[in-house]
């Protein structure tokens, strides 16, 4: 049997021996491709901006960097692979809104927001626009809101899942506005805004950097921007609070993250490539061009960010009832 001593000694001699392959790991990286896991099917943002930021970044860390869907779940399903893969810096994951409204919304959800990943960096937030289709009677926000509360209940918006951007925007525009604008969930974005373009669904809040095209070409009719001031692109836009749903304001915003015990050198790495990335000049253009503010966070700015973003979604989920089983 071994004593007291040996035992301490024993311990401290695996975590040296961890450590000491965390600093070879760390050392090393990146020495393959990255996969960015998306919880969402190609075209809404969460896609939009991981393609957006993945060839330079890729440029910058001198590997690719793969842009992986795993839709399904309203991004629970990505989060569950991410959260079960090697914290080695290989897997990372690209996240929005669902990822901390999603604790609320699920009567059971995979992950611990706070502890089962690491925030490496906040990327950039933007507004949604509340946009319809051309065929829907209303040319302004008052004009919807008029219509909504003569026909309650019978008018629907498209959302790209429970608990997302579209589904998160919507509510918090039925609990402000008084009326009720009934959801119909698609499997992503992209399909949510087709659905629109087709004229199936009258109404949607799609994310200004997948929406902009279709706005400028008239295949959506865009009625107001959800954030608290108007956006350069389109500088006629009302907000939605100015134009008649006072103190509405919703914008968004897109990170990453990586699995818990992943090394800090690892994150730091992560993390100066990503900010050097967005902070690019033609990267910053190519954001702004669709609406987009860079960020570029730390670490720790990312994770007071959830935190806060926490605390901010229980509010519209809890008072407009929301659930998924």
């Amino acid at each position: 049997m071994r004593s007291p001593i040996q035992r301490v000694a024993g311990r401290w001699a695996i975590a040296a021996v961890a450590l000491c392959a965390a600093h070879a790991l760390a050392q090393n990286y990146p020495a393959k491709p990255v996969r960015l896991i998306v919880g969402f099917p190609p075209g809404g943002s969460v896609d939009v901006i991981a393609r957006m930021l993945a060839p330079k970044l890729s440029e910058n860390l001198g590997q690719q960097v793969i842009v992986d869907n795993r839709s399904g779940a309203s991004g629970n399903i990505a989060a569950e692979v991410v959260m079960n893969s090697a914290p080695d810096g290989y897997t990372l994951m690209s996240v929005t809104v669902p990822y901390v409204v999603n604790p609320y919304l699920f009567s059971r959800v995979p992950y611990d927001a706070r502890t089962d990943f690491l925030p490496i960096s906040l990327l950039s937030s933007s507004p949604s626009l509340l946009v319809v289709h051309p065929s829907v009677p209303a040319r302004s926000v008052r004009e919807l809101l008029a219509l909504a509360k003569a026909r309650p209940g019978t008018l629907n918006y498209s959302a790209a899942g429970a608990g997302t951007n579209p589904h998160i925007a919507g509510e918090l525009f039925n609990l402000l506005g008084k009326v009720d604008i009934v959801a119909v969930q698609f499997k992503g974005g992209g399909p949510a805004d087709m659905a629109v373009i087709a004229g199936e669904v009258g109404i949607t809040f799609p994310n200004i950097s997948q929406a902009i095209g279709y706005v400028n070409s008239g295949r959506l009719r865009a009625l107001g921007v959800t954030s608290a001031e108007r956006v350069s692109i389109l500088p006629n836009l009302n907000t939605v609070a100015e134009a008649g749903v006072p103190g509405y304001e919703f914008t968004t915003w897109h990170g990453v993250l990586a699995p818990k015990n992943t090394p800090r050198a690892i994150v730091m790495q992560l993390n100066e490539q990503i900010k050097k990335t967005m902070t690019a000049p033609d990267q910053m253009k190519l954001f702004a061009d669709r609406g987009l503010s860079t960020i570029a966070s730390t670490p720790e700015q990312f994770a007071a960010h959830i935190d806060s973003e926490l605390k901010k979604w229980s509010r519209v989920v809890k008072e407009r009832g929301l659930k998924v089983e």
